[in-house]
């Protein structure tokens, strides 16, 4: 059916012509030869045009669209098709079919590839944990029979804990400087057999004699358990448990020492400490992965820890038991060798300890005398038995007041500032705990000086 235009009754003749020209397809010969032939051949002018004619028609065409669904076809019939390929094998002949299994395997993983399995791995799994042992008990300068692989320093005083049989009224002695996880354990314990726990009161500038005598104050004929550090975390300071250890040793009372900022930062952190059960982080400054850490144990309590999964290895002894915990992932601890052996050849830990000390000394002056110009008080800190790689610095008041506010408040400058940093509290007074290590440098401590002291500022402020 031809359909009339309107307005072609009153321009028959000329509606007429330019239909016949329409009908003939395409430009004539002149507009042919004035185009150009590539994309090169276009003026400067042009290209706006073209630009934007190509978004247009991008949209119209809706290629996102189309894209996404063939990609999405093509994912789901990916699996279909290795069926109908594994289906096919047998058919085709041996001879093919090994070429393609042989393609296979030299993509798959060591085990498969080697023609070994999980079934294959996992009970040996044991042997190579304790040959990780060995080389970790030879960077903490102990017995690789006295040292036992455990998530965490917190994991290790729970192993601690399920071991010991206490007396009602019994008492275990933590400090006011104890890492709050471990004492919650202890709080639990306590509860349990109907005993209690008793807090020393260390003062933070408190000299070596000054916290063993109030630590030791708190001993008594009732005390079961001493729990002490030998860096605090929220303090960053030592505490001097090779005295301690002597003394409740003396007294018969089994001394735990969480050790957990140690490895890495203090050289040889056993030798002289006299102590039933240690426990310490490797992936602080040891660098492992996260989830390694060593429990050691002497004396007659080591025979009663367990780890806390129990598996079939709960029959073995110590500290063997602990090498098999039915499917945990042992993957960090197997790394932990290596993780310490990369330091070592790089830099050296000796080397590496005195750049972490020297370095964190710069930041605590650096960032303390941005902190003490703002508030017009002093920010530096005496924390009586200082520690290599960790200070702390006075946070402007009304920040950090408590532990719960300490949090609030790292998770403040990291959102909003972009910073990791750790702030502490200790008797209501906020902290920030500067630590150090060989991939930290000067600019660290001078860009949160600059960049975040201020803004800490108007924070306490209320800002």
């Amino acid at each position: 059916m031809v359909r009339t235009l309107k307005g072609h009754e009153r321009h028959g003749g000329h509606r007429a012509a330019e239909a016949g020209r329409a009908s003939e397809a395409g430009p004539d010969e002149q507009v042919e030869r004035r185009a150009p032939e590539s994309p090169t051949d276009l003026p400067k002018r042009s290209w706006g045009a073209v630009l934007k004619g190509t978004l247009q028609e991008f949209k119209k065409d809706e290629l996102t669209d189309r894209a996404a669904a063939l990609t999405y076809y093509g994912i789901l019939a990916l699996f279909p098709a290795l069926l109908a390929l594994i289906s096919l094998l047998g058919v085709i002949g041996e001879s093919a079919t090994q070429r393609v299994l042989d393609n296979i395997q030299k993509l798959a993983p060591g085990a498969a590839r080697d023609g070994r399995s999980p079934v294959v791995w996992f009970p040996a799994l044991p042997q190579r944990l304790a040959a990780a042992r060995v080389e970790l008990a030879d960077f903490l300068r102990v017995s690789a029979g006295d040292l036992a692989l455990v998530p965490n320093a917190s994991a290790g005083a729970s192993v601690v804990y399920a071991a010991l049989t206490l007396r009602p009224g019994g008492e275990i002695v933590v400090t006011d400087h104890g890492y709050g996880a471990v004492t919650m354990g202890a709080e639990r314990l306590a509860r349990r057999w109907g005993g209690r726990v008793r807090t020393a009161r260390v003062p933070l500038n408190a000299d070596e004699d000054a916290a063993y005598d109030a630590v030791v104050a708190e001993l008594g004929d009732a005390t079961e358990l001493v729990v002490v550090d030998q860096i605090t975390s929220a303090t960053a300071r030592r505490l001097p448990v090779e005295r301690i250890g002597a003394e409740a040793r003396r007294r018969g009372i089994p001394v735990l020492v969480d050790g957990a900022h140690a490895p890495g930062l203090l050289d040889a952190p056993l030798a002289d400490a006299t102590y039933d059960v240690w426990t310490g982080n490797l992936h602080k400054w040891g660098c492992a992965p996260r989830g390694t850490a060593a429990l050691v144990a002497r004396g007659p309590l080591r025979e009663r820890l367990h780890p806390l999964i129990d598996s079939w290895a709960a029959a073995d002894p110590y500290p063997d038991r602990f090498d098999q915990q039915g499917t945990i992932d042992a993957t960090s601890y197997l790394a932990a060798p290596t993780s310490l052996g990369f330091i070592e050849r790089t830099w050296g830990w000796p080397a590496a300890r005195r750049y972490m000390d020297d370095l964190a000394d710069y930041g605590a002056s650096v960032i303390g005398s941005t902190v003490s110009g703002l508030t017009g008080a002093d920010s530096s800190v005496d924390v009586g038995m200082p520690v290599p790689g960790m200070r702390l610095v006075r946070l402007p008041d009304g920040l950090a007041a408590d532990r719960i506010e300490a949090d609030a408040l790292r998770d403040r400058v990291a959102l909003e500032l972009g910073v990791e940093a750790a702030f502490t509290s200790f008797d209501g007074i906020g902290y920030m705990r500067l630590s150090a290590h060989v991939y930290n440098t000067a600019a660290d401590y001078e860009y949160f000086a600059e960049e975040c002291v201020p803004a800490l500022g108007k924070w306490a402020r209320g800002n």
